[in-house]
């Protein structure tokens, strides 16, 4: 079943449009607006339970296919800042280069996302 959409697609698509633009001038409310929808375009993409996302404090997904959990910290888990995620959702930056700069925390064995990134 697909994430239930907080943020229009129009909205959120205007979202990340603005952030390209100046990503480091981008007012909060138009950060957010892109990071959410960025991550329900992912839990879209990758429908699932095994691997969570966030993005503090701006957003969590949980996506991908797999094993579930139901409680406490999940096995799978990708932590990033929203300049980082959004860099890396639209393709400006790589997640081999995000992860080896330390800016993209990721622990658990699926939780390599590059199958379905970039996303916009």
């Amino acid at each position: 079943m697909p994430p239930r959409r907080r943020v229009p697609v129009a909205e959120g698509a205007a979202a990340v449009r603005r952030w390209r633009e100046g990503p480091t001038s981008v007012e909060r409310p138009i950060l957010a607006a892109a990071v959410r929808y960025t991550l329900e375009e992912l839990a879209t993409v990758a429908p699932g339970r095994s691997v969570e996302v966030r993005v503090p404090p701006f957003g969590a997904v949980q996506c991908v296919e797999g094993t579930t959990h139901t409680r406490g910290t999940p096995p799978n888990v990708v932590e990033t800042d929203a300049q980082t995620w959004l860099a890396v959702a639209t393709g400006q930056l790589g997640w081999q280069a995000a992860w080896e700069a330390g800016s993209l925390r990721v622990s658990g064995h699926r939780a390599d996302l590059t199958a379905y990134l970039p996303l916009v």
